[in-house]
């Protein structure tokens, strides 16, 4: 029996999970569109419900240590209708590395790290 190949996941500290303040008038965001691209991707990658899914946002800050908090079940939801997300990676036996800056979330495999 094969293993499957592992995913490691590095979160960016200076990657804007806040958005900026965008001029206009109300209640701004209270996550950014990387924030929730990311939510979403995690769930497209592993198959997830959303709930789940915010679980394992909410786990993967908590280790990384970093201090934001994951977006709540309702915001991702509703934000979810607005954002197209495509994961894009080529499958590899030594595992993928999941690399969130702040250009915004990237596969790369064992041999395209820095």
């Amino acid at each position: 029996m094969k293993a499957r190949g592992s995913l490691t996941v590095w979160f960016e500290p200076d990657m804007q999970w806040q958005p900026p303040a965008s001029g206009k008038r109300g209640r701004r965001q209270s996550y950014s569109d990387a924030a929730i691209q990311c939510c979403l991707t995690l769930k497209g990658l592993f198959n997830l419900a959303l709930r789940q899914t915010i679980g394992l946002v909410e786990s993967l800050i908590k280790l990384s240590g970093l201090p934001w908090k994951a977006p709540d079940f309702s915001t991702v939801c509703r934000r979810q209708r607005d954002l197209d997300v495509q994961v894009h990676y080529i499958p590899s036996k030594e595992g993928l590395y999941l690399l969130v800056d702040s250009t915004g979330m990237k596969f790369l495999g064992e041999d395209e790290l820095l």
